[in-house]
């Protein structure tokens, strides 16, 4: 049941990975009070890998989550209002704009920052879950390093599962590529460069049935989707590259997308089709997927939105 009384806010900052806890830090910064509202999987999806090395300002690496707790505590510091809610309905018909958080809280904003992020998709095996973060990932660029010399395996067949398969190649001694059909859905150039790998081998028909190993990944089983035949595959790391969904479904019908969902934004600003509302991070980012590039983002929301808020004669 819809509750229509309404909390009255300057800044709503939707989600909270790098990116929406960054922006919080600068608008906190900036006095625009911001409120945080954390979605479904408070830190996003840095809370699932473990250790990050690639973020600078931490010479021996850091763990995942803990970076996020960091992230978290130093936007509280500022003054953020950081709370656990899910935002599952918009208005942004009308100035100030609508969010409800969970059904039934209703925000009003003068401004939003979207960073809603983008989920993996995965295989949906169990054993896929089970392991993440002890050999499956669903970043070959984050965790590649981990594998270093060891044979591994990725799952996927467009452009960015060939990407990264060219990625592991040069850190690991192996890479099976598990493709589900008889042919590649990446361009030519990117098969091409596959193809000339010397250690990349392609495994045609073949689906993932099962990722082996108690407490990490030791093995893959793979089922010939013409034969039906069992075969398995030793190796340290399982990477699944069969794309991601960004978490736009809200705001369809509001703000301009792709055709995959992604955000988009006017080039080189956060702000998107609806004056006052931007987006930061993975969103609106299909290509880069990093933390640093989300915090950067998150950076130019807030920026963003100061600017409009102060235009506006709301701070």
């Amino acid at each position: 049941m819809e509750n229509n009384t309404a909390e009255k806010v300057h800044c709503l900052i939707i989600g909270s990975g790098p990116a929406g806890y960054t922006a919080a830090i600068y608008a906190a910064r900036a006095n625009m009070k911001p409120v945080l509202y954390q979605g479904i999987q408070p830190g996003g999806q840095l809370t699932i890998t473990t250790e990050v090395e690639n973020y600078p300002g931490y010479p021996e690496g850091i763990q995942g989550p803990e970076m996020m707790i960091n992230f978290e505590k130093q936007a509280a510091r500022m003054g953020t209002d950081i709370r656990y809610g899910l935002a599952t309905k918009v208005d942004f018909m009308e100035h100030p704009y609508k969010v409800w958080v969970d059904d039934d809280k209703l925000i009003e904003a003068d401004a939003v920052i979207v960073s809603t992020g983008a989920s993996a998709k995965w295989l949906g095996l169990p054993s896929e879950q089970r392991l993440n973060g002890y050999g499956v990932s669903a970043c070959a660029v984050c965790d590649g390093f981990f594998f270093k010399g060891k044979d591994v395996a990725i799952v996927g067949a467009g452009d960015t599962a060939a990407e990264e398969a060219l990625y592991l190649s040069k850190l690991c001694s192996k890479v099976h590529m598990l493709v589900r059909k008889d042919q590649m859905r990446a361009s030519k150039v990117m098969q091409d460069r596959v193809f000339k790998a010397p250690n990349i081998e392609v495994h045609w028909n073949s689906e993932t049935d099962e990722v082996l190993g108690e407490k990490k990944v030791e093995a893959i089983r793979i089922i010939d989707t013409k034969t039906k035949a069992l075969r398995e595959i030793p190796v340290s790391a399982f990477f699944v590259a069969i794309g991601h969904q960004p978490n736009t479904d809200i705001f369809k019908g509001w703000l301009d997308m792709d055709d995959e969902g992604y955000l988009k934004t006017i080039p080189g600003t956060s702000k998107t089709n609806v004056e006052g509302v931007f987006a930061a991070g993975d969103v609106q980012d299909k290509i880069y997927r990093q933390a640093i590039t989300a915090a950067g983002t998150g950076c130019m929301a807030a920026l963003d939105a100061e600017r409009y808020l102060a235009i506006k004669g709301f701070i």
